[in-house]
C-alpha cells in the first residue's frame, strides 16, 4: 500500500472522483441546518438531505466531498486506538443519477488502483446485506464485487444491524450498503462461511469503506418508503483510513496529531508512547482539543453553555482539562495545544485561522472557569467514593452538588464512578435537578435563606433579570457601568447605574437582545458560598462590601454574569419570559434609571 498524509488523502480522493465527473463541494458546517433530530453533523449526508429527498442540488446530481463530522455517543471509548469525537468524512454522492452498477466498480478501482490507494484485492474483504421482510438480499452487490475482482470467500453477509444505513435521526433516507474492510488476519478471515463475519476474532478485519445505496425513506411511522430517487451515499473516514494505508496502530499517530503531541510534551515533560493512563490522557486531550477548537470556529460557531450544543461542547473542554491534568498539562495550556490544530488545517479550513482569536479566547476561559473548582471537586468526588464499597452507586443529590457546587456535569462524575468500578443514580440526579428548580420558583426559605422580604416568583424572576440587564449594559455601553441603586416589585424593576447619558434607542434594542439570549438558552443559575476574598479572586462583583461577613454567596449565570449576591433567584434563565425595558429616567449627574419588564407569553 502507498503511504499517504492528510493532504494527499484528500486530494487524491477529490481527484479521483472529480475525474468521474463529480462537483467537489465544500464542507458544511457542523450545526446542521436539515435534520433537527442531531446537534451536529454526525455524517457527509446531513447537509444533503433535502437533495436526497428529491431537490435539485446547484452543483449538479454527482457530487464529492470532505465533510467535518462530530459524534459523541461513545465519547467514553475515546483514548483506545480508533475513536474520536470529530473526524473527516471523505464522501461521494449520486443524487438519482448512478447507481450499483457504477458505484462498486469505482470503490474497487479506487482501493486497489496503483495511481490511487493500491490495496492489493486479496487483502480486501467485503459485506452485504443479508435481507429481511423490508429489503431482499443484496446479491447483485456480491455479484459486482465478485466480477470486480474481490475472491468469493471475501464476500460476507449481515444483517440489518450490520449493514443497513439508517437515518442519523428518527425519519429519513436509508438503505442497504456494502462494506469494504482491510483483511488483517488471512487464516482467521479464510475459515469464515459467508453468514459469519461477526465470528471473526477481534482484529480479523478492519473497515475502510462504506458505500450506501439509498432506496428508502423511513417516515414517522417507522415504516420504509421507496424514494423517487435512487441515490448513492459513501463514507470513507479519513483519520482510520491514514491508519491503514501508513501502517500505523492508531488514528493518533498520523501526521494530523503529530505537531499536538510534540506541543503537549513539550509542556508536560510526558511522552506519547509511554503507554498505559499516560497514552489515554494523550489522546483524550487530543481529540477533545481538536473538536473544541473545530466547534468554535466553525461558520456557525458554538460557545460553552448549559444547553444543546454548548453543553456537549463544556462537557469536552471540561473532560479535556481533567484528563489534561492527569499528565501535568499546565492551566491554560489548552489553547496552545489548540494553536497547532489550527495550523495544521489552516489550508483545509480558513475559517479557523479567521475565528482563532475567539477560539484560543473561549477555550482560556473555560479551562479557568473549570480549573477554579476541579481540584476541590476532585476531592470532594474522591470523598464520595472512599466511602462508598466497591460497585457502590454515588446517589444523586451527590451528584447534582458537584454539579451544582463544582461545575462536574454528571457524564463527567459518571465517568470517574465508571474508573472506580461505581455507578451513579441519575435519575436521583434529574430529581435533585428538578427540585432545586422547584425551589427557587417558589422562592423557598429552605434554598435562599438571604434576608430579602420577598420571595415571590415575580420578584424572583425579576431579581435574576436585574443580573443580567447589568451584565448586558456592561457590554454594550462600558465595562465601568456598576449599579447605583435597585428597586424591585412584582410587576417590574427598577435599576440606577452611572453613566453620562440615555441609551440611544440602537443600544437599548442591543441590551434586550443579550438578555433575551441568554434567556433562551436556559442557563441555571449557580449558587457558591465562598470566602469574600475568594469571591473577588474569582471576578464576582457586588456593591456595599462592607455589609458582607467573611462568607458569601455567589451567583454565576454561565459567562454572562458572576455577581454577589444575597438573592434569591430563578433556577434557570428559561424562567424568566421575555425582557422588555420600558423606561429611561435621569437619577442625578452621571446616574441613569432603568425600568423594565418580564412578559409571560
Amino acid at each position: 500500500m502507498k503511504k499517504f498524509t492528510s493532504e494527499t488523502l484528500r486530494e487524491t480522493y477529490l481527484k479521483f472522483f472529480g475525474g468521474k465527473g463529480h462537483a467537489i463541494i465544500p464542507s458544511a458546517s457542523l450545526i446542521p441546518e436539515n435534520d433537527p433530530t442531531v446537534l451536529f453533523t454526525t455524517a457527509g449526508m446531513h447537509p444533503l438531505v433535502p437533495y436526497l429527498l428529491g431537490e435539485k442540488h446547484p452543483a449538479g446530481r454527482r457530487l464529492c466531498d470532505v465533510q467535518k463530522c462530530v459524534r459523541t455517543g461513545d465519547i467514553d471509548e475515546v483514548g483506545d486506538s480508533a475513536h474520536c469525537t470529530f473526524f473527516e468524512m471523505l464522501g461521494n454522492w449520486s443524487l438519482g443519477d448512478y447507481f450499483k452498477e457504477e458505484m462498486i466498480p469505482w470503490s474497487f478501482e479506487f482501493l486497489t488502483s496503483e495511481e490511487y490507494l493500491g490495496i492489493p484485492a486479496d487483502d480486501i474483504a467485503v459485506t452485504c446485506f443479508a435481507g429481511d421482510g423490508d429489503c431482499p438480499r443484496d446479491e447483485e452487490s456480491a455479484r459486482l464485487w465478485q466480477e470486480c475482482g474481490i475472491k468469493k470467500e471475501h464476500i460476507f453477509f449481515l444483517p440489518k444491524s450490520g449493514n443497513w444505513w439508517g437515518p442519523a435521526g428518527t425519519t429519513g433516507p436509508c438503505g442497504p450498503d456494502t462494506e469494504m474492510h482491510i483483511i488483517r488476519n488471512h487464516e482467521e478471515a479464510d475459515k469464515l462461511a459467508p453468514d459469519q463475519f461477526d465470528d471473526a476474532p477481534k482484529g480479523t478485519f478492519l473497515e475502510i469503506w462504506n458505500d450506501v445505496f439509498m432506496q428508502y425513506n423511513k417516515n414517522a411511522e417507522g415504516k420504509y418508503e421507496p424514494l423517487k430517487q435512487k441515490n448513492v451515499d459513501t463514507g470513507m473516514g479519513l483519520e482510520r483510513t491514514l491508519c491503514i494505508l501508513n501502517g500505523k496502530d492508531s488514528v493518533y499517530e498520523t501526521d494530523i496529531f503529530e505537531r499536538a503531541i510534540q506541543k503537549i510534551e513539550t509542556l508536560t515533560g510526558k511522552k506519547y508512547g509511554e503507554g498505559g493512563e499516560i497514552t489515554k490522557a494523550f489522546r483524550v486531550v487530543l481529540d477533545h482539543v481538536r473538536t473544541a477548537t473545530f466547534m468554535l470556529g466553525d461558520t456557525k460557531g458554538v460557545v460553552p453553555s448549559n444547553t444543546d450544543q454548548g453543553y456537549i461542547l463544556r462537557r469536552i473542554i471540561r473532560r479535556a482539562v481533567r484528563f489534561g491534568r492527569n499528565i501535568g498539562l499546565p492551566q491554560g495550556a489548552l489553547k496552545d495545544v489548540a494553536a497547532t490544530i489550527v495550523e495544521k488545517y489552516a489550508q483545509v479550513y480558513p475559517e479557523l485561522v479567521k475565528n482563532s482569536s475567539k477560539i484560543y479566547e473561549e477555550l482560556e476561559k473555560e479551562e479557568l472557569k473549570f480549573s477554579r473548582t476541579l481540584q476541590q471537586g476532585l476531592k470532594e468526588f474522591e470523598k464520595v467514593a472512599a466511602a462508598l464499597s466497591e460497585s457502590g452507586e454515588i446517589d444523586g443529590a451527590t451528584a447534582f452538588h458537584l454539579y451544582d457546587t463544582y461545575g462536574f456535569p454528571v457524564e463527567i462524575t459518571g465517568e470517574m464512578a465508571r474508573e472506580k468500578g461505581l455507578t451513579v443514580d441519575v435519575k436521583g440526579y434529574e430529581a435533585a435537578f428538578s427540585e432545586h428548580q422547584e425551589k427557587s420558583r417558589a422562592g423557598s426559605e429552605q434554598k435562599f435563606a438571604c434576608g430579602l422580604a420577598d420571595h415571590k416568583e415575580e420578584t424572583t424572576r425579576l431579581h435574576t433579570a436585574t443580573h443580567l440587564l447589568q451584565a448586558a449594559l456592561r457590554r454594550v455601553c462600558s465595562p465601568d457601568i456598576e449599579q447605583k441603586g435597585s428597586n424591585i416589585t412584582e410587576e417590574r424593576l427598577r435599576f440606577d447605574f452611572n453613566f453620562a447619558r440615555k441609551l440611544t434607542p440602537e443600544e437599548v434594542a442591543a441590551v434586550e437582545e443579550l438578555v433575551n439570549g441568554v434567556i433562551a438558552q436556559n442557563i441555571p443559575v449557580v449558587m457558591e458560598e465562598m470566602s469574600l476574598e475568594d469571591a473577588k479572586k474569582q471576578g464576582f462583583t457586588g456593591l456595599f462590601e462592607s455589609k458582607y461577613g467573611e462568607r458569601v454567596k455567589t451567583y454565576s449565570i454561565g459567562d454572562f454574569s458572576k455577581e454577589i449576591c444575597g438573592g434569591p433567584h430563578a433556577a434557570t434563565t428559561g424562567e424568566l419570559g421575555t425582557f422588555k425595558i420600558v423606561k429611561q429616567e435621569n437619577v442625578s449627574a452621571g446616574v441613569k434609571r432603568i425600568k423594565a419588564v418580564l412578559i409571560n407569553e
